[in-house]
């Protein structure tokens, strides 16, 4: 019996199953938060309303045939959009953006990282592709529409009705909804993925304009800002001058979390080495120190570490604006007689890193081109880290002192793979394989630093370097969240938790200082610029621009603003819509009257509540270093050049 054609236009069917398609992905792919029913609701609306409106523009096709491939190229192309976010969230727990798009360079350099994100269920994501194909071919005839003008016109007319009620409801569930984009997961729950990607073309189109109208006009307000809640009449800390002269050698450490540090798996330390660092009386640990980075991950870190500017919301600050000028780190120690280098043994073209380094004004870049790279001594992602520093030495040796090196590791990245004769620890039994793979990697890691101090003793260049090891950013996303708490026994990942996961390790060894503690106060990798000049005796420039304060000094603006708007003081937790305490982890409900389950905070509902004040603070700290990077406005500040 054959069967019989639907009754219904084509363009309809299309739209009822793309936005089914939509809603099972929003709801049980992306892990997006719910907290009540009207939020329930919009997240059910939105993909059919988006997709109502799509379809509905073939109508405007009088030929039949034309009809049809709008609607079969349509379907593929959007779905071929849900597949590339779908992939991309399983790694990165976001959404792409324009920005990121111009990153596809990066792309050659993923290898197998790629395809480990992609599951062999995913062909699902296209099922209804080929159904609307098969329908469109064997009736094209009969299911085209043929409206007269005003049909046309109540199609879309209507099509925009339902998309206005779409925002008129986020509105209500979401003031300001346009206005405070910090979080991508609030708007795509609001308004849909496809609108969230109109709307970022729309913000990418204003930000591209914002260089071209800057003037410099924009700096007073910004400076004012940061003499009244950053720099708060710091002064110098005790530890100003402590490695004066010294070599600086920093050690970006790939995926390194805080919760392994001091930790155990199969009754063996995760990292025995990093763990001792900590007891030796030269080094000063910080336990409580948050990474900030964005999309841009490893660059984003080094964006902070360089220049005490936040990296922006949308793309890696790395890509879109290379080319700006900066006053950053490496200059500056230049002006101080420092040399600068940044050894990785990866590719110049990743992260754009040699149009930015240059901006940066670093002397030398050790890529993948400077070491000697074959099977045996590498694997997923490159050279493994052990024979990288080896092979780094020579270079170290050379250098003219005193200099400024950073090292960037590359074994201990996603998706973690191993050579089994390096692998020392046995994996973690879960139900996520990333996971499990991250403590051998962790592991090897941690030999690789400890060989690395053995081959600066060897050369005699331990005793007069300043060691710095920081983790760059998580290595673990919350898509492993189930199994993450299977490791820290707990029942649940909380919103708290989350932000709690996002401190990495930050060790400051000074040989023979003999005064190092562990520090308990709340610190970022913002910090890292004005801690280095406070540690090397550099003094600041009167017309300094920065967002982060000396670790050491005892006069600190108290905050960790995170790139998605949150934050971290001393007391409070500021995350998915609530107000944590920071010690206890308990909801503080006087924070809003409306606790949503996602990561922007309205501060507008949370006026009266206990971190509302940092909120604000936040905010704009975000935004004016938003607007230095965008209007590239450091070109217009005049900062003071050393007497030879």
């Amino acid at each position: 019996m054959e069967w019989k054609r639907p009754s219904v236009p084509l363009y309809i069917i299309a739209a009822l199953l793309f936005g089914l398609k939509s809603y099972i992905v929003y709801r049980f792919v992306f892990n997006i938060g719910l907290e009540n029913s009207m939020q329930e609701f919009i997240l059910l609306i939105n993909p059919f309303v988006t997709a109502f409106l799509f379809f509905a523009i073939s109508v405007w096709f009088n030929k039949q045939s034309r009809q049809m491939k709008f609607i079969r190229y349509g379907a593929l192309a959007a779905s071929l959009i849900v597949f590339a976010n779908v992939v991309f969230y399983r790694q990165f727990t976001d959404f792409i953006t324009i920005p990121q798009l111009f990153m596809g360079s990066n792309m050659a350099d993923l290898g197998s990282s790629i395809f480990t994100l992609i599951m062999p269920y995913d062909v699902l994501l296209f099922a209804d592709v080929v159904l609307i194909w098969y329908l469109s071919k064997k009736y094209e005839k009969n299911m085209s529409v043929h409206y007269a003008r005003s049909g046309k016109v109540f199609a879309m007319a209507m099509s925009l009705v339902l998309l206005a009620g779409n925002f008129f409801l986020a509105e209500m569930e979401r003031p300001q909804l346009f206005t405070r984009g910090f979080d991508r997961e609030y708007l795509v729950k609001n308004i849909g993925l496809f609108n969230f990607h109109i709307y970022d073309i729309i913000v990418q189109s204003k930000t591209e304009s914002q260089r071209v109208f800057a003037d410099g006009n924009e700096l007073p307000e910004i400076q004012e800002f940061i003499d009244k809640n950053v720099k708060v009449e710091e002064g110098k800390s005790e530890m100003f001058g402590a490695a004066e002269g010294k070599n600086v050698i920093y050690i970006n450490a790939e995926s390194l979390q805080e919760f392994v540090i001091g930790n155990t798996l199969h009754g063996e330390e995760i990292t025995p080495f990093l763990n001792s660092l900590i007891d030796d009386k030269d080094t000063y640990y910080f336990e409580n120190f948050y990474e900030q980075t964005g999309q841009g991950n490893t660059s984003d870190s080094e964006f902070l570490v360089e220049n005490s500017l936040h990296p922006l919301s949308r793309g890696a600050v790395f890509f879109t604006h290379g080319g700006n000028e900066y006053h950053a780190l490496p200059g500056i120690l230049e002006e101080k007689g420092y040399t600068s280098s940044v050894l990785h043994a990866n590719n110049k073209s990743f992260w754009n890193r040699e149009q930015m380094y240059n901006s940066m004004e670093f002397d030398h870049f050790y890529g993948e081109e400077s070491y000697e790279v074959t099977e045996e001594n590498s694997f997923g992602w490159g050279l493994l880290d052990k024979p990288f520093f080896e092979q780094s030495m020579k270079y170290l040796e050379s250098m003219e002192q005193p200099f400024y090196s950073k090292f960037i590791t590359l074994t201990n990245h996603f998706p973690f793979d191993m050579p089994e004769d390096e692998t020392t620890l046995e994996p973690y039994d879960s139900n996520s394989n990333t996971l499990n793979k991250f403590f051998p990697a962790v592991r090897y890691m941690d030999e690789a630093i400890e060989d690395f101090f053995g081959h600066l003793k060897e050369t005699g260049l331990y005793e007069d370097s300043v060691i710095v090891i920081m983790g760059d950013h998580i290595g673990i996303s919350a898509n492993h969240n189930k199994a993450m708490a299977q490791y820290l026994d707990k029942d649940t990942i909380t919103p708290y938790d989350q932000v709690q996961l996002q401190r990495v390790p930050l060790f400051i060894h000074i040989p023979g200082h003999g005064k190092g503690e562990v520090i308990s106060e709340v610190s970022g990798q913002i910090d890292m610029k004005p801690t280095m000049m406070s540690l090397l005796g550099i003094e600041e420039d009167e017309n300094e621009i920065r967002f982060g304060n000396d670790l050491f000094s005892d006069n600190r603006k108290g905050y960790v603003a995170l790139r998605n708007g949150d934050f971290v003081s001393e007391e409070y937790i500021s995350t998915a819509g609530i107000c944590y305490d920071r010690e206890t982890g308990e909801k503080l409900e006087a924070e809003t009257e409306n606790t949503n389950e996602d990561h922007a905070v309205d501060s507008s509902a949370a006026a009266d509540g206990p971190c509302a004040p940092i909120q604000e603070k936040v905010e704009k700290e975000l935004a004016y270093s938003d607007n230095l990077v965008y209007g590239d406005l450091f070109r217009f500040i005049e900062f003071e050049e050393e007497d030879e």
